[in-house]
C-alpha cells in the first residue's frame, strides 16, 4: 500500500474538478495538488456519456470558465467538444500532469490530532490500495452514480426480444439505422436523443407519462458572431457572457414571479414550432415553468423531427413490455426493435465514498451546507455543486474562487483548520433542492444535505447574490471556525 501527501487534493476530472484545480494553481502556486480519477480519461460526464447527440443544456459562453473562454459560436456544444475543451484546459495550466487516474475513493477520514485527511482508493485495474493525505479535500464528484442510471422495474421487461439500453451506457457499435426507436422518458436526455436518432432509425417514438416545459434555442449564436467583426474575442464572450447570465435569471424569475404567464408563452411558443398537426396535450406539463428543470432543444430539432414524420410522442403509461415492444395502458400496443430507457439518474454524494470525521461517520444529509461550499462540522472539507436553475459552471467557479480565497485567510492567518459551525440554530429539514419536483431529486430526499433558514447556511441558487457573498463577504463570519494546529503537526508529511 503506497501513502501520497498533498496540500489539496481534488476528487473527480470532470469539469469542476480541472476547473477548481486550475484555480488553486493559479491562485497558490506553491501548494501541492493531486486530481484523483476513478476514470482512465478527463471529462467526467462528458466522457461517461456516450449517447447519439450528446449536448449541452447549456449555452457555452456561461457553461464554459469565465477564465478561459469558449471560442465557438455554436451555442450547445457536442460532448466530445465539451470533454476536449476540459482536457486542454488541464493541460494548459498544467494540471493533466497532476491526475491520478484509475482510482475510486473509499472513504476519507479527518484526523483531528494530526489535521489532516486521510482518503482511501483502489486501483480498479490491479485491487491495489492507494491511501493519499492532504490539508485541505475538495469533493468535485458530481451529484450522480456514474455505475448505474436510474430505471424503473417494467413488467415484462424480460420479454422483450429487442435491445433494452440506458443513455449512460451507451454501446459504441449501436447500429439503430432502419430500427424502431422507443425511447422512454421526456427530460433533457430524451429530447436529445429522438431528433439525433431520427432519420437514421426508421421512427423514433418519445414515450412519456407526462410532458416537459421545451423550449427553443439558437443553435449559433449569431450576434456575437458579427460583433466580432469589430470587436476583440475576448470582449465579445464577456458581452456574451453577461448578456446570457442576465437573461437565464430573467427567465427563472419571471417563472417564479408570473408562473401562469410564462406558462401560456412556453406553450404559445411550442405551438408555433409543432404547427397545427401536432397535439399540444404533449407538450402540456400539468406542473408550472420550473417547478422541473425546462428543456433546451437547439433550432428546434425535436419539433422538426416531429413535423417530417421522423419521430412522434407518445403520453401513455406503460403496462407492460411484450415480445416485440410495448403495450400501454390504453391498449396501444408500440412495436419496437430497440428500446431507450432514458429514465434519469441515481443521485450520489460525494461520488459514493465512506465520510468520518475523528472516526464518527458524517452522512451528508444529516449536515447542512455552509454558502453551499463547505460542509458543517466538517473541517477542511470543499463539496463543489453548481446550479439547477442557471449553468452549472456558474456556481462551481466561484465555489472555487471562494476556496481560494478561503485558502489565502488560513495562510495570512496562520490557520490550519476551518470548520462551519451552526451557533444560532438555523437548521431546517429542508433539502438543498426541495423547492424542485424533479424525479431525481424527489427519490434524493435522503441523499442530499440540508440548508438551514438563512444565510449563510440559506441556499439561494442565484450567481448574483452568491458571488457576492463567495468572493466579497469576509471569510471570518463567525459561522466559520478557525483553529491553529502546533508548528510540529502543521509539518507533518
Amino acid at each position: 500500500m503506497s501513502t501520497h501527501h498533498f496540500d489539496v487534493v481534488v476528487i473527480g476530472a470532470g469539469l469542476s474538478g480541472i476547473g477548481t484545480a486550475c484555480q488553486i494553481t493559479s491562485r497558490h502556486p506553491g501548494k501541492t495538488i493531486a486530481v484523483l480519477e476513478r476514470r482512465e480519461r478527463v471529462g467526467g460526464t462528458w466522457d461517461l456519456f456516450r449517447y447519439p447527440g450528446i449536448r449541452s443544456d447549456s449555452d457555452m459562453f456561461t457553461f464554459g470558465y469565465k477564465f478561459r473562454p469558449w471560442v465557438d459560436y455554436k451555442v450547445l456544444a457536442p460532448g466530445a467538444s465539451i470533454r476536449d475543451y476540459i482536457a486542454d484546459t488541464a493541460a494548459e495550466h498544467g494540471i493533466d500532469e497532476k491526475i491520478h487516474y484509475g482510482v475510486k475513493i473509499v472513504a476519507a477520514d479527518w484526523s483531528s490530532d494530526e489535521g489532516r485527511w486521510t482518503v482511501t482508493a483502489e486501483r480498479e485495474a490491479t485491487g491495489e490500495t492507494v491511501t493519499y493525505t492532504c490539508t485541505f479535500l475538495v469533493s468535485a464528484t458530481g451529484y450522480y452514480n456514474h455505475d448505474a442510471g436510474f430505471l424503473p422495474t417494467f413488467p415484462g421487461s424480460d420479454d422483450f426480444q429487442g435491445q433494452q439500453i440506458h443513455p449512460q451506457h451507451w454501446p459504441e457499435d449501436l447500429d439503430y439505422t432502419g430500427k424502431k426507436v422507443v425511447v422512454i422518458g421526456s427530460g433533457a436526455t430524451a429530447v436529445t436523443l429522438v431528433p439525433s436518432m431520427a432519420g437514421t432509425a426508421e421512427h423514433v417514438t418519445m414515450l412519456q407519462r407526462s410532458p416537459s416545459y421545451i423550449f427553443t434555442v439558437p443553435a449559433f449564436d449569431k450576434i456575437s458572431a458579427a460583433l466580432n467583426r469589430f470587436l476583440p474575442e475576448n470582449v465579445v464572450f464577456q458581452l456574451a457572457r453577461k448578456r446570457n447570465i442576465a437573461l437565464q435569471r430573467a427567465i427563472y424569475v419571471s417563472c417564479r414571479r408570473w408562473p401562469k404567464a410564462m406558462r401560456r408563452f412556453l406553450l404559445s411558443h411550442v405551438r408555433r414550432q409543432v404547427g397545427p398537426a401536432v397535439d399540444m396535450a404533449h407538450f402540456t406539463p400539468n406542473y408550472l415553468p420550473w417547478d422541473e428543470r425546462l428543456c433546451a432543444v437547439p433550432d428546434g430539432d425535436l419539433f422538426k423531427a416531429l413535423k417530417a414524420g421522423d419521430a412522434s410522442v407518445v403520453t401513455d403509461h406503460i403496462d407492460t413490455f411484450t415480445e416485440t415492444g410495448i403495450r400501454l395502458k390504453s391498449g396501444q400496443e408500440l412495436e419496437a426493435d430497440i428500446i431507450v430507457t432514458a429514465t434519469g439518474l441515481q443521485v450520489q454524494m460525494l461520488g459514493g465514498l465512506k465520510l468520518t470525521v475523528d472516526g464518527e461517520v458524517h452522512e451528508l444529509h444529516d449536515q447542512m451546507t455552509y454558502k453551499a461550499v463547505l460542509v458543517e462540522d466538517v473541517p477542511n472539507l470543499a463539496w463543489i455543486f453548481g446550479y439547477t436553475n442557471a449553468p452549472w459552471t456558474l456556481k462551481s467557479e466561484i465555489a472555487g474562487e471562494y476556496i481560494c480565497r478561503l485558502l489565502q485567510h488560513m495562510d495570512d492567518h496562520g490557520y490550519d483548520v476551518a470548520t462551519p459551525r451552526d451557533t444560532v440554530g438555523c437548521a431546517t429539514g429542508d433539502g438543498i433542492l426541495d423547492s424542485l419536483q424533479s424525479g431525481y431529486v424527489q427519490r434524493a430526499k435522503d441523499t442530499l444535505p440540508r440548508q438551514g433558514k438563512q444565510g449563510p447556511w440559506k441556499v439561494e441558487m442565484d450567481y448574483g447574490r452568491d458571488s457576492r457573498v463567495l468572493l466579497e463577504d469576509a471569510i471570518d463570519d463567525g459561522a466559520l471556525h478557525f483553529e491553529a494546529l502546533r508548528p510540529t503537526l502543521a509539518q507533518v508529511g
